[in-house]
């Protein structure tokens, strides 16, 4: 009983974390669908901005991943409004999640413990195995995702690929989690069982 109500306080913050992280590229959607490219990545940048000031004044610190998301957006954003070049925009998110598993892979030779055990070690406990296995998933996860975008990029429209980056990636990334917090789950039972 105890290991569903984890569960679903674990589901619960990571879907108020995912939709409060998605902010900035909804918005990119709506304006995309409502003006153009330049437009909708003016506003990205705008409710990029937005979003790591509220954060800051809420939480009286900076979120690491919304500065350099912010900063990454700054600079393929600005090119691609400079330049009138939406390729730019394009290799974001791209560069984005391989940064991101870059640093997860960095996190298994950096310190005792993987990024995503010092992440989730404080509301789960699991044996280090089980954390390697879904440190190297995210790496996968995130090397993966990179190319996924730079295919429907290239591959088909600008609309296809806007559509995809809020919906398919969003989908992918949701997916991605509850498999993640499915696999935890497992052995939070176990914890719950052996006390």
């Amino acid at each position: 009983m105890a290991a569903a109500r984890t569960f679903a306080v674990l589901r619960t913050c990571l879907i108020m974390k995912f939709l409060f992280d998605l902010f900035p590229i909804l918005l990119f959607f709506l304006a995309y669908k409502l003006y153009d490219i330049y437009v909708a990545t003016a506003v990205a940048i705008v409710a990029a901005l937005l979003q790591t000031v509220l954060f800051r004044l809420k939480n009286h610190k900076f979120e690491k991943m919304h500065v350099i998301t912010l900063g990454i957006l700054i600079l393929f954003g600005g090119l691609t409004l400079v330049l009138r070049d939406p390729v730019f925009i394009k290799w974001k998110p791209t560069v984005v999640n391989w940064l991101f598993g870059l640093t997860f892979l960095g996190s298994r030779f950096i310190g005792k413990r993987t990024l995503v055990e010092r992440m989730m070690s404080h509301a789960i406990t699991a044996p280090a195995p089980v954390w390697l296995r879904l440190n190297w998933a995210w790496v996968v996860f995130f090397v993966g995702m990179g190319i996924l975008n730079l295919y429907v990029a290239y591959n088909f429209s600008e609309d296809t690929w806007v559509n995809f980056k809020l919906f398919g990636m969003m989908g992918l990334t949701l997916l991605f989690v509850f498999g993640q917090a499915f696999y935890l789950s497992r052995y939070m039972v176990l914890n719950e069982q052996n006390k």
